[in-house]
């Protein structure tokens, strides 16, 4: 509740006071009686109290702790007069109990001493409370309460401060209020001292908590919000301190209305961020131990109040890690390189992976392209697969996999297959490795080559037109080209798909796979062959006295 909220009636507190006395002397008469008879059967005590009528009274009243009885028939015994019950009495051992004890610290009462009381609102009426302090019942006027009526306070525990003891009255007088004020004084010295001066004190810390921590620091506490813990950032408190231990901090605000106190551990200490371009540079290598694990990558600590970033993809050279703690756990102690600072975001990121030997320089020292070897598939995609070839992947293309072209990763491969391959080409500069499968059978090209050779004359059905040329097909996986300049006297136009053209093969270049053919130079070709066979036919067909008359004319 808030302070200004209360309401403080004008009124006459001397006589609110009396007039509660008043009413208890009427009410609560403390009388000697005999125990005249106990009925157990009915748990009642009958008590002589001296007046017309014999008093009831539950034998709870009169039970000890194990339930045992404490007065006999016909023992003297001190209760109070309640009430009346038409003339009937009704008397209350246990309050002439409090009574007497109440009497007894009254008695005992030090007037030189200050007495803080602690105890539970029992009841209320018009003019106050009634504070139950360890069985003893004080008085709490109403404007010393600082409570309102609005609110029950029935059963509420409060602290309070013995403003007067009536020893006629039997009675004790407390005021919440002034025990407020003065501790709303002493609190406010404190934070005046504390945020004047701006000092670094020790403090204990009293309660850890999700959003900081509660600290004692000269007997009043203050909150360490969950951000000024560290330089690092927000960081959870119970993971760097316990209940119990000392801590120094800066008083940083107090909100007067609220009597929040906020306080800073890290504005007590040197912020690392300030000199650090002293300190550390990017491409420097430090220590540092690991503070936390996400999914995501790590929090390492540098120490000086640093904390820094290791990303998932910095850990290790290796692209497929699944988690950072399958190859960093909380606590152990790495070498990382600092690749980022920035200064004006307070932010530090750090790699191990460029500590560590890169995969493919090892692969590289080890093997040669032309080299066979046998990988492991890591996964498909639809352009291939990639092949798990120590610490390094290489990509097997689906034009790779086969002299078929028609087939495809995706179809043929599933994770964990094993594939022998030949290394085609090794990358040190971007990290890659081109792996090739159909490198280990012979081409149909190659195979096509040593049953024909330039001039033989083939035929083949017509596959793609391209603005270039014509590719045919002369046998299952062998292609030849018709450059447009070799196809006349066929036109361009009348060339259509599935047509079947006669050619000579004008060039074989095995070793990438190229043939072209020419339909120009079969024409010309076939020219000249049948102007050969009709000069062989003539030259045959010659007499022998052709030959003498030739001879003697010369």
């Amino acid at each position: 509740m808030k302070f200004e909220d209360i309401e403080i009636e004008d009124v006459d507190f001397g006589a609110m006071l009396e007039e509660s006395f008043k009413k208890a002397d009427t009410k609560s008469d403390l009388v000697d009686g005999i125990v005249v008879k106990i009925v157990e059967e009915d748990n009642q005590a009958i008590i002589d109290v001296g007046r017309k009528n014999e008093a009831f009274m539950s034998l709870d009243q009169i039970r000890d702790e194990d339930g045992e009885i404490m007065f006999e028939e016909g023992e003297a015994i001190t209760v109070v007069i309640t009430g009346f019950r038409g003339e009937r009495p009704n008397v209350s051992y246990e309050l002439a109990e409090k009574r007497a004890a109440l009497a007894e610290f009254i008695e005992e009462y030090d007037d030189e001493q200050e007495y803080v009381i602690e105890g539970i609102i029992t009841k209320k009426n018009k003019g106050g409370f009634v504070v139950d302090v360890s069985g003893l019942e004080f008085f709490m006027p109403r404007t010393l309460s600082y409570i309102s009526y609005k609110v029950d306070p029935i059963g509420r525990k409060i602290k309070a401060l013995i403003v007067k003891v009536d020893k006629e009255k039997n009675s004790v007088v407390v005021s919440r209020k002034e025990l407020i004020e003065r501790e709303k004084t002493e609190t406010q010295e404190i934070v005046d001292k504390l945020l004047e001066n701006k000092a670094v004190v020790l403090g204990i810390i009293k309660k850890i908590t999700s959003y900081g921590m509660f600290v004692d620091v000269g007997g009043m506490d203050g909150l360490v919000h969950y951000s000024q813990i560290s330089h690092k950032g927000p960081v959870n408190p119970s993971k760097y301190y316990k209940e119990g231990d000392e801590v120094n901090v800066i008083a940083i605000d107090y909100d007067k209305k609220k009597r929040h106190l906020s306080l800073s551990i890290k504005e007590a200490s040197i912020d690392p961020w300030k000199d650090i371009d002293n300190t550390l540079r990017a491409g420097d290598t430090v220590s540092v131990t690991i503070s936390n694990i996400e999914p995501y990558g790590a929090f390492v600590d540098l120490g000086e109040d640093l904390e820094a970033f290791l990303h998932v993809s910095e850990i290790s050279w290796d692209k497929n890690v699944k988690h950072p703690k399958d190859y960093i756990e909380i606590g152990q102690v790495i070498d990382v390189q600092i690749i980022e600072i920035d200064k004006q975001q307070r932010r530090l990121r750090v790699s191990r992976k460029t500590l560590l030997p890169k995969p493919i320089d090892q692969f590289a020292s080890a093997n040669r392209t032309g080299d066979i070897i046998t990988g492991t598939v890591s996964s498909v995609t639809d352009f291939g697969a990639f092949l798990k070839i120590g610490a390094v992947e290489g990509l097997l293309h689906n034009q790779e996999i086969s002299w078929d072209k028609s087939e495809a990763a995706k179809v043929l491969y599933k994770a964990g297959d094993e594939i022998e391959v030949k290394i085609i080409k090794i990358d040190r500069e971007n990290g890659k490795v081109s792996l090739s499968k159909k490198a280990l059978e012979e081409s149909p090209v190659a195979a096509f080559a040593k049953t024909h050779k330039n001039g033989d004359i083939v035929e083949g059905t017509v596959k793609d037109k391209k603005e270039f040329g014509i590719f045919i097909s002369l046998e299952p996986g062998v292609d030849a080209l018709i450059r447009l300049d070799d196809l006349a006297p066929i036109t361009e136009e009348e060339v259509e798909k599935g047509q079947t053209i006669r050619a000579v093969i004008s060039f074989i270049d095995a070793k990438n796979d190229r043939i072209r053919v020419s339909v120009r130079r079969l024409e010309r070709q076939e020219e000249r062959e049948a102007l050969e066979k009709v000069n062989a036919e003539q030259d045959n067909s010659m007499t022998l006295g052709d030959v003498f008359g030739d001879f003697k004319n010369r």
